[in-house]
């Protein structure tokens, strides 16, 4: 079937651009945004995902303040056109590529609305191929870039309006796409023990930003590591430092699988290593995006039109419930006298010989 996307130059197999070079029906195609004041008083995330050959498409949008955590969703049948990105209240537009996005979230029943502009203060980062299998079975073959930014704009939380400033509001955004476990669960043998090792610091500070990532196995063995410098204003194909080697130390918060403190060891080519302290100050709930959502979870088909929401209090959630367990911490960050800002995201899933964990949900000791 043809779209508008087949009259460009941009063709990268003899199919169409709506048809996916694989039939494998957890392709995706993914939007991911945050965004955090300076003063470090509000959080906020927004995602949209196209699931082609599950004929999904869904967004969300979720804020932090004071405590409390809003989150609106919405789903709905994906339509063949790809340049279509609106689901229910929530619009992703590429205004300039690899510069300017906007995310607009219209007047709706649960209490969140916006219009937001994301500015890049880096170049795009091309993160190398996360590529997993799992018995034998690849469950993951993706691409990601990460990009740092800031937001002007206005959002409205309840009752209150905040009007967003970019010398006061920094965040950054990724695009991912290719093949992850995403929708219903499939039929078959049943399968492996949950397992998953996920950590992910992307950090602004005012001159260069930070960004870091890894995945383990249970016994710590490495299947995807990256870090890089990304010089503030600098978008040349050298604004990009890609590091020789990462290393992370984690203090878990006793009972839970959340850190209390971080350290990053990132060491470039020819130069000493740095060393990136984290410290926490609170958790945002990547539940609030479809993540570990048994009801609004990726590519779950909800009907042609959907519209949910939720306000949480955070105190109130158990951090080892499973739906909870995948946060991003906003954190302080110091790196060689610099002072910034950014989140450590986490993600543990089973064992991980290394943290101390030895079943699926244990808490740190």
């Amino acid at each position: 079937m043809l779209t508008r996307l087949d009259d460009y130059p941009l063709h990268q197999t003899a199919e169409p651009i709506a048809q996916p070079a694989t039939g494998d029906r957890n392709f995706y195609d993914r939007y991911f945004f945050n965004g955090y004041t300076r003063a470090g008083d509000l959080f906020f995330a927004a995602a949209l995902g196209v699931y082609p050959n599950r004929r999904v498409m869904d967004a969300a949008f979720s804020v932090v303040r004071d405590g409390r955590q809003w989150v609106v969703r919405g789903s709905r049948l994906a339509p063949i056109e790809r340049t279509e990105t609106t689901v229910g209240p929530i619009t992703v537009e590429v205004v300039e590529p690899l510069r300017t996005l906007r995310v607009r979230v219209a007047e709706n029943a649960h209490g969140l609305a916006a219009d937001l502009v994301f500015r890049a203060r880096t170049a795009a980062i091309e993160e190398p191929r996360f590529t997993h299998r799992v018995a034998g079975r690849l469950v993951m073959d993706s691409t990601r870039l990460t990009q740092f930014g800031t937001w002007e704009g206005r959002l409205t939380v309840g009752d209150a309006s905040v009007a967003l400033a970019p010398a006061a509001v920094l965040g950054c955004r990724d695009r991912s796409w290719g093949v992850r476990l995403v929708g219903e669960p499939e039929g078959g043998a049943p399968g492996m023990p949950p397992q998953f090792y996920w950590l992910w610091a992307p950090i602004n500070f005012d001159d260069v930003c930070v960004h870091f990532d890894v995945n383990e196995d249970g016994e710590g063995r490495r299947w995807h590591a990256n870090g890089n410098l990304a010089r503030v204003g600098d978008f040349t194909e050298g604004g990009v430092e890609y590091l020789q080697a990462v290393a992370q130390q984690v203090r878990w918060r006793p009972g839970t699988r959340r850190a209390r403190a971080a350290k990053i060891v990132l060491t470039p080519h020819r130069r000493p290593p740095l060393t990136l302290e984290l410290e926490p100050l609170f958790a945002f709930q990547m539940r609030g995006l479809g993540y570990l959502d048994p009801e609004w979870g990726h590519g779950m088909w909800k009907g042609e039109e959907a519209v949910g929401g939720d306000v949480w209090t955070l105190a109130d959630l158990d951090p080892l419930d499973p739906r909870h367990v995948h946060v991003q911490q906003l954190c302080r960050a110091r790196l060689d006298g610099r002072e910034g800002l950014g989140v450590l995201e986490q993600l543990v899933l089973g064992p991980h010989a290394p943290s101390g964990f030895r079943s699926i949900l244990d808490g740190a000791p």
